[in-house]
């Protein structure tokens, strides 16, 4: 048995069992990637289209990635270089490329809410590769599953997630992730930067970056994300740095085995020093690998694979 839905369009409403599905899979496609070969047959006969209407590298790349160790056809999509550019409607655009034959379309797209609208106008699976500051699964997906290698269980573990939380699809995603599976999860950054009532998310808010990150296992930067931003919503890049920047000195707040995570883009000397992000306690790269894995899974289990058993 797979999943229980055929979409992927966020984690507030996957079950903790899918998730964990998820990552469990993940762990076989990770042996595929170790591999001198990095070839299945897999998903053979299979079609996956990536269709971004906003720029990505890492997302993109792995998704393509992801399909091809598994054999699978991967078409990529930009709305720069589509119909879009003609005024064709996202929910055309998206008919349109299932008419060609697509199994799974991954689509990534400014407005919250644009995945789920796309996957109740056709019959082919889709996977939603961050819309607008709403979500992005498969980046939390990644998390995790980074997390628990290092890590092992969920239950009581305390992470720390430090940024432009007000503007982070990737927090929104990780929080509902990291809380249904029994973690403690804080957040910190400037009062601007978090949304209102956060809270109710299951989370602890701090303003101050020291009180998040005492006691964590796990501190998760974010970018801070300029191109959202609408306003100035503080002071400058060099304030921000001082006050909530990851540097050594902070991280030794948290405890001695912590890992530091952060989805990339890093803005270097920003939101982290160069010192954190090279250093032993750096999964950053580790991140990128797992990101082929968890999305190798997916498109596994989205097409009909079988669930590989979860571990006790």
């Amino acid at each position: 048995m797979g999943l229980q839905s055929k979409h992927m369009l966020g984690l507030q409403h996957t079950p903790a069992q899918d998730i964990l599905t998820i990552l469990d899979t993940a762990g076989a496609m990770k042996d595929i990637i170790r591999r001198d070969i990095k070839k299945v047959p897999t998903l053979r006969g299979r079609t996956v289209v990536t269709l971004f209407y906003e720029n990505s590298t890492r997302t993109k790349t792995s998704f393509d990635l992801a399909g091809k160790y598994l054999s699978a056809d991967t078409v990529g999509l930009s709305a720069s270089s589509s119909s879009v550019r003609k005024g064709e409607s996202l929910i055309d655009t998206a008919r349109t490329v299932e008419a060609m034959g697509a199994d799974v379309l991954v689509i990534r797209h400014p407005a919250a809410g644009a995945a789920e609208i796309v996957a109740d106008n056709v019959r082919c699976s889709v996977i939603n590769a961050g819309d607008g500051i709403h979500e992005h699964p498969t980046q939390a997906l990644l998390d995790m599953f980074t997390i628990r290698e290092y890590k092992g269980d969920f239950s009581g573990l305390k992470a720390a997630i430090i940024g432009d939380i007000l503007h982070s699809r990737v927090a929104r995603s990780n929080i509902w992730g990291l809380t249904k599976l029994g973690a403690e999860v804080s957040v910190a950054g400037p009062a601007t930067l978090l949304p209102p009532e956060i809270e109710k998310m299951g989370v602890k808010v701090c303003t101050r970056v020291e009180e998040a990150l005492a006691g964590a296992d796990v501190v998760n930067v974010l970018r801070i994300q300029l191109e959202r931003q609408k306003q100035a919503l503080f002071p400058s890049l060099r304030e921000y740095s001082r006050l909530y920047g990851i540097n050594r000195e902070r991280l030794g707040l948290a405890k001695e085995d912590a890992i530091v995570m952060h989805p990339g883009p890093l803005n270097r000397g920003v939101e982290i020093v160069k010192e954190v992000a090279d250093s032993a306690r750096s999964v950053i790269n580790e991140q990128v690998t797992n990101g082929v894995a968890v999305r190798m899974a997916l498109l596994y289990l989205l097409t009909g694979g079988e669930a590989v058993e979860t571990a006790d």
